[in-house]
């Protein structure tokens, strides 16, 4: 085999470059050589016409492939296949316009030898090396002159293109493939001669991501061919999807050579899938790997699942048969940008047996077409017919060419290196080939070219495969995918237009676990992706949009759905029920003192009352109606005011009612010992004395109040620590160790009462008033004992409730406790209320 003097096309950072090197003399060695090294193969082209310049085209004319034993010991026989056609007239079609185009190439023909790789690699690989050996192949001497090749088109698939373009590549032979959109192609290092016009399946697999991701697909699963194109384009896949909520179930892979058993293997986890969670499966694979696979699949009779299909059979004739649609129906998936070939369709009618009668691909179309041998020399058991039948409705698969894709594309490449040639052939010295170092030209409409990695603009159709009017599927264009537009806005899609697996019209679901619903969140499964959850409830105080739970703002709570946040309820001691209850107690606390006060001062000239020192009883029961109105101040919504008069009034009035009463136990306790002899102390505790000692006493808390109010007075504050649920409004202390000091000299002053009555509670008399100032005092400590632990351990508007029902309490106390006994004899008991029986000095 003889290297190529002529080596064209070379295509670096988007410059094409034509080089031609005429070589005339080769050495003896090389011509005698020719004569033992004599090429031992048989590969004929499907289609040879001769011109200046020579396109070879590579197609699957045939996808069932038979392998022979290749083992290099004997001459191999051809290979047996058995599926591309109209894409090699495609070629032609264009190969004979640029021919008869007076504009372009003038005075230069185009030639072309098509071959047939049974898009199997290794029959790809027979076709490369017998397109680097001239017009005719056997008994042809290696070396011998140079080959006018000057680029190859194709392959179909990237396996095969991969095997081609390395051949072609020490030959500086460029390849530009009409099918293979593998993204290993973009690295210029290992294909320098590698172009095409299919965008790259970077972009495919970006528009597949955001399809998925569209539809909420979070559970699927992804079959490929066993090739690049399908590696590459999972890896892809999986890169995209990476971030998003999509899962992959499982990957599968359709052997090479296909196998049923492995198939077989992979539709039983399909099934097996399907059925407990998913339906969706996403496949890259080619058209004649498909085939075979999907023909076992439909014997299986499986059905319900969503395909997701690659550019590299979503558009396939072969499978718009009736019998595929109960399985492939509703099928979505990204097809190649469709052309316009005007010329196509006639020049398709011209092509019979009658017109190449010697040539093989085409008594073979008229056999799978017509049902007929058109050859009388065949040994096919077919029905003879004259090859010249017209065509039929059911030849439309063959025929219709209203929206060619891959054809166009073959279209597409054709003109891309005549246009390339022309720019060569033209070029004036000093400038270059190329506007701005690129290839670009016009066809049908569209503006062709190429970015620096060799590859096209971005652009897919979306397909979704429908029923016809006869039944036979039909590819309806539902949206485009525009990889040029910004992110986020590539993916167009028509939903009311597509028709779901199942004749369905609303969206297949595909998820391992079903969304959780509002209000709770996902809890991901130990050990399993991230798409198998089971939903559990949100805390009180969070929502959830149903990934997972947030907190509320802070003046905010969960409502009980857990759906929304809601603002919390304010809480506080109101007018409710128990703030009314209060009220009234103390009104009628209040107002019972008052009554008690209208009665000594009704009765006040009567021995008990000017017994019991008439104005220290009025400045206590003064004291007890301050004590019942100040537990209202507790009552209603906290504010600057109320907070600073809560607890001062209480511990002021407390105070004034306390030292009222000590004033009463000194002058109770001098009264009966000043009636010994030589005792003298009642002149120490006249009325000026008393009121000394009560404003003294009061004076020393009013004190411990001011400094508290100056220093770090109460305050209103939203409490939300209690319940979380709720906002509760209460009064801050603001100094702890005030509020502790107030209430301690209450206590205090207690604690001194209480003692000095108990040491008078023997003193002689019918009514002895230290007695009942013990019982008052006992009672008061005891409800304040008991006070402190119930505020602590008491919430927000509780602790309010607390402390009022503490002065309430304790106010009562005192006020039945000294006053009581003095109204029974008072108003029930008037005979008694003499001083003689007070002093217990009555006749008997």
């Amino acid at each position: 085999m003889h290297l190529l003097t002529f080596l064209p096309l070379l295509y670096h950072v988007g410059i094409l470059t034509l080089v031609y090197i005429q070589t005339s003399n080769f050495t003896s060695s090389a011509t005698s050589a020719g004569k033992v090294c004599i090429l031992q193969n048989s590969f004929e082209p499907g289609f040879i016409a001769e011109g200046d310049y020579i396109i070879a085209g590579i197609f699957p004319l045939h996808y069932n492939q038979e392998m022979p034993d290749l083992n290099c010991t004997y001459k191999p026989p051809p290979v047996k296949c058995n599926g591309a056609f109209r894409w090699a007239q495609t070629m032609r079609l264009a190969v004979e316009e640029v021919n008869q185009n007076l504009e372009l190439l003038p005075n230069y023909t185009l030639g072309y030898k098509i071959f047939d790789s049974c898009a199997y690699p290794l029959t790809g690989q027979r076709a490369a090396m017998a397109v680097l050996n001239g017009m005719s192949e056997d008994d042809s001497p290696m070396c011998s002159g140079a080959s006018p090749l000057l680029a190859v088109i194709g392959e179909s698939g990237s396996a095969q293109s991969i095997v081609v373009s390395r051949i072609l590549q020490p030959f500086q032979i460029p390849m530009i493939s009409y099918f293979s959109s593998c993204a290993c192609f973009t690295d210029r290092t290992k294909y320098p001669t590698f172009f095409r016009v299919i965008p790259n399946d970077d972009y495919q697999v970006k528009a597949i991501a955001q399809l998925l991701v569209r539809f909420n697909w979070t559970w699927v699963g992804v079959v490929r061919g066993d090739h690049e194109y399908g590696r590459f384009a999972v890896q892809g896949l999986m890169r995209e999807l990476q971030g998003t909520s999509v899962c992959v179930a499982y990957q599968e892979m359709i052997p090479l050579l296909y196998n049923q058993q492995r198939a077989l293997e992979i539709m039983q986890v399909d099934y097996y899938k399907n059925l407990i969670s998913y339906q969706l499966v996403v496949v890259f694979s080619a058209e004649g790997e498909m085939t075979p696979f999907l023909r076992d699949y439909m014997k299986q009779n499986i059905t319900g699942i969503q395909w997701v299909a690659s550019e590299a059979w979503v558009t396939a004739s072969v499978f718009t048969g009736k019998e595929y649609y109960p399985y492939l129906g509703g099928t979505v998936g990204f097809g190649i940008r469709k052309g316009y070939i005007s010329r196509l369709s006639n020049y398709l009618e011209t092509v019979n047996p009658q017109r190449y009668p010697n040539n093989m691909l085409v008594k073979e179309l008229w056999e799978a077409l017509y049902g007929c041998s058109p050859s009388l020399s065949s040994a096919s058991q077919l029905p003879p017919c004259s090859g010249q039948e017209s065509p039929l409705k059911q030849h439309s698969a063959y025929l219709n060419t209203s929206s060619p894709r891959v054809a166009y594309n073959v279209y597409k490449a054709v003109y891309a290196i005549a246009h390339s040639l022309h720019n060569l052939l033209m070029c004036q010295p000093g400038s270059g080939p190329f506007k701005n170092q690129s290839l670009k030209f016009i066809i049908a409409g569209e503006e062709v070219n190429f970015d620096l990695k060799g590859d096209s603009i971005p652009y897919y159709d979306i397909i979704n495969w429908q029923r016809g009017t006869s039944g036979n599927i039909e590819f309806v264009n539902v949206g485009l995918f525009d990889g040029t537009k910004p992110a986020g806005e590539e993916l167009v899609i028509q939903e009311d237009m597509i028709m779901w697996a199942g004749d369905q019209s609303e969206v297949p679901v595909s998820v391992c676990s079903a969304s959780c619903l509002p209000g709770s969140r996902k809890a991901v499964r130990r050990g399993e992706p991230v798409c198998c959850f089971d939903c559990v409830p949100c805390d009180n105080g969070k929502i959830s949009n149903q990934t997972k739970c947030t907190f509320c703002p802070e003046d905010f709570w969960s409502n009980k759905d857990r759906t929304a946040c809601i603002a919390k309820k304010v809480e506080f001691l109101a007018y409710d029920s128990l703030g009314i209850a209060l009220t009234v107690t103390s009104v009628v606390g209040a107002c019972l003192t008052i009554v008690v006060l209208a009665v000594f001062f009704y009765h006040r000239n009567t021995a008990i009352v000017r017994i019991n020192n008439s104005e220290l009883s009025f400045f206590i029961l003064f004291a007890l109606t301050l004590c019942f109105l100040c537990s209202l101040v507790f009552i209603g919504e906290p504010t600057f005011w109320s907070c600073m008069l809560r607890h001062t009034v209480f511990s002021i009035t407390f105070s004034l009612c306390i030292s009222c009463i000590l004033g009463k136990t000194l002058v109770v306790l001098a009264a009966f010992t000043a009636t010994r002899p030589g005792e003298n102390i009642m002149k120490w505790l006249g009325p000026k004395q008393q009121r000394a000692i009560i404003f003294s006493c009061t004076l020393v808390q009013v004190v411990i109040c001011g400094a508290w109010l100056i220093d770090a007075h109460p305050y209103p504050s939203r409490n939300t620590k209690y319940e979380r649920s709720k906002i509760i409004l209460e009064c801050s202390v603001g100094s702890s160790l005030a509020f502790w000091c107030v209430l301690g000299y209450i206590g205090l002053q207690a604690c001194l009462c209480f003692v000095l009555a108990f040491l008078a509670r023997k003193l002689p008399g019918n009514f002895n008033e230290a007695k009942f100032i013990t019982f008052s005092m006992l009672i008061f400590c005891a409800v304040w004992l008991a006070f402190i632990p119930a505020y602590i351990s008491s919430p927000g508007n509780y602790a309010d409730a607390v402390e009022s029902f503490a002065i309430l309490a304790s106010s009562f106390g005192l006020l039945f406790c000294l006053f009581a006994p003095k109204c029974y004899i008072i108003l029930l008991k008037p005979e008694k209320n003499t001083k003689q029986h007070l002093m217990g000095k009555e006749k008997k």
